[in-house]
């Protein structure tokens, strides 16, 4: 090699040395970024010539080496909407480019990150530090998550509706040996469309001269009269194929009350319709099941013994939160102790996650090296899992940098070295004249 050629040679050790440099500081700055993938470095020769007898080496270059793959540390936070993902898997996002009549625009190309530091912006749109909107599959009215298309996740804040009662469930024993005296009753407080209560009472009567048979009146208030009264008979009285003690039959006496057919194994229901100001509201009465020994039962006994009493009616509520949970669903909460599900967040994965191209704000975008987005749920075909309130801190070893430092700054002193070194040969060969 001539000295000119270790000039040169020392040269572009000197250039990939200040790319190492740089790809170090990168790192070292961005050490407590979240989401941040580290950039190491690698270095490649060039060769003018080579053989068996004579080797011209040309230069070399540094090259960055993408470490998308390796984990960064999960760090656990308080705030319900932190995401971090254990896995391969990245979030979908969205990058606004601009407005449109007030709501924003996205740039066409989807973008991935393992940022998971997200909140609400102003406009209830799921963001994270870098103002990527994350992209979830939709949910319906009822919960059910679409999974056809990717959109970004928009949390409204609207308030609960009310629900109606529609089902009235009755666990409870009436007694075998009933003690003579008032009927026993049992209340429980239903909504209306409007989200209003109304107490709905069930009083019990056995029937005189028919053991194991049972009047139920149904009322609400207000009303001259019951809304409706109904027959219930345990055991062989309603039913021979029915045990003793279980509903064999339940019979409309009069008012609004239709009785179920016996059929062993099936709901033993009582329907009737009540009207609380609001118009009719149907109401079905859960009795337990015909032919066994569960919800409303007549045993051994001269109490009546209440178990439970529930209904589905909800009352109106107001938005107090939004959270996600671990299998990625956005839920919305109501102060009226419900919630719903809006939407779920997938993960993405690549063939080759190294290959994406880096944009800005821990973000990459898909190339044909790393191959396809696969968009998958959470926890399913390698695509990781996720930790609520916690994020991903950067893969970054701040140990590890400072030794390449050193490494790095040592091979740069060392090609100093050499360019100073051919310098001085030269000056001596140039003296050579004198």
């Amino acid at each position: 090699m001539s000295l000119f050629g270790a000039m040169n040679t020392a040269i572009s050790g000197l250039i990939a040395q200040s790319a190492a440099f740089g790809n170090i500081g990168d790192n070292v700055a961005n050490s407590q970024t979240v989401g941040f993938k580290r950039i190491d470095t690698t270095f490649q020769d060039y060769l003018t010539t080579s053989s068996a007898t004579n080797n011209q080496s040309g230069s070399v270059v540094a090259r960055p080496d993408y470490v998308n793959t390796v984990q960064g540390t999960v760090t656990q936070t308080d705030k319900p909407l932190d995401l971090a993902i254990t896995g391969q898997g990245f979030f979908s996002v969205s990058r606004q480019i601009g407005e449109a009549g007030g709501a924003p625009v996205f740039r066409n190309q989807v973008e991935y990150t393992r940022a998971g530091n997200f909140g609400l912006n102003r406009e209830g749109f799921l963001v994270n530090s870098s103002n990527h909107f994350l992209n979830g599959w939709s949910a319906d009215a009822a919960g059910v998550v679409q999974t056809t298309s990717l959109a970004p996740i928009r949390v409204g804040q609207s308030g609960f509706s009310p629900v109606p009662t529609s089902q009235v469930v009755l666990a409870a024993n009436l007694p075998a040996t009933p003690a003579p005296g008032a009927p026993v009753a049992s209340q429980v407080q239903v909504y209306d469309a409007l989200g209003q209560t109304h107490p709905l009472q069930l009083s019990w009567t056995p029937v005189a001269g028919t053991p194991n048979s049972w009047e139920v009146a149904i009322t609400v208030p207000g009303a001259a009269a019951p809304v409706g009264v109904a027959a219930i008979a345990f055991g062989s009285a309603g039913n021979q194929a029915a045990p003793e003690g279980t509903i064999g039959s339940v019979t409309s006496v009069s008012g609004t009350t239709t009785g179920s057919t016996f059929a062993a194994g099936t709901s033993a229901t009582l329907g009737f319709v009540a009207d609380f100001g609001s118009g009719p509201q149907p109401i079905t009465l859960n009795l337990g099941t015909f032919g066994q020994p569960n919800g409303l039962t007549q045993f051994a006994g001269t109490d009546y013994r209440l178990q439970s009493l529930t209904q589905n009616g909800v009352a109106p509520g107001s938005f107090s939160g939004v959270e996600t949970k671990p299998n990625g669903d956005v839920v919305v909460n109501f102060d009226n102790g419900q919630s719903r599900i809006i939407a779920r967040v997938p993960l993405t994965t690549f063939a080759d996650p190294d290959a994406l191209q880096r944009e800005d704000g821990q973000a990459f975008t898909a190339t044909r090296e790393s191959g396809a987005p696969q968009t998958l749920a959470v926890g399913s075909n390698g695509a990781g899992d996720l930790v609520v309130s916690a994020v991903e801190s950067s893969n970054v070893d701040i140990a590890r940098e400072f030794t390449k430092l050193i490494v790095a700054q040592r091979a740069y002193s060392a090609n100093t070295k050499l360019v100073t070194t051919a310098d001085e040969l030269l000056q001596q060969t140039l003296d050579m004249k004198r």
